[in-house]
């Protein structure tokens, strides 16, 4: 059973950054693509961010340049460390083990 728990949304204000955690139970992370969504009040869930298990990386046009995902394997953990935020980056962020394993998600708040 995998279970993954994600941590360190909170306030920020614009142009401030802050740095996702998502740590992953079970024993086959380190084979998993991981990936970051967030969803918007109102809106659907959408696709932030996906790191391969061989660390190939690739970001939404939004958040390219901007947002980095990375993962440390020894420690089961995928991370997105955000910068340059905005008020549009507002909302509950996931972290997604594949194939279909989710966590409860992070809020993240950008004030203006």
């Amino acid at each position: 059973q995998v279970q993954l728990v994600e941590s360190g949304g909170g306030l920020v204000q614009a142009g401030g950054s802050l740095r996702l955690s998502c740590l992953a139970s079970g024993r086959i992370f380190s084979i998993s693509a991981m990936g970051w969504y967030r969803q918007a009040p109102g809106k659907q869930r959408e696709w932030v961010a996906t790191i391969t298990s061989g660390g190939t990386t690739n970001y939404a046009g939004s958040v390219k340049n901007r947002f980095t995902i990375s993962r440390d394997n020894a420690k089961n953990t995928v991370y997105l460390q955000m910068n340059s935020l905005k008020p549009e980056d507002t909302g509950v962020y996931y972290c997604r083990q594949w194939p279909d394993y989710w966590g409860q998600g992070t809020q993240v708040t950008v004030s203006s």
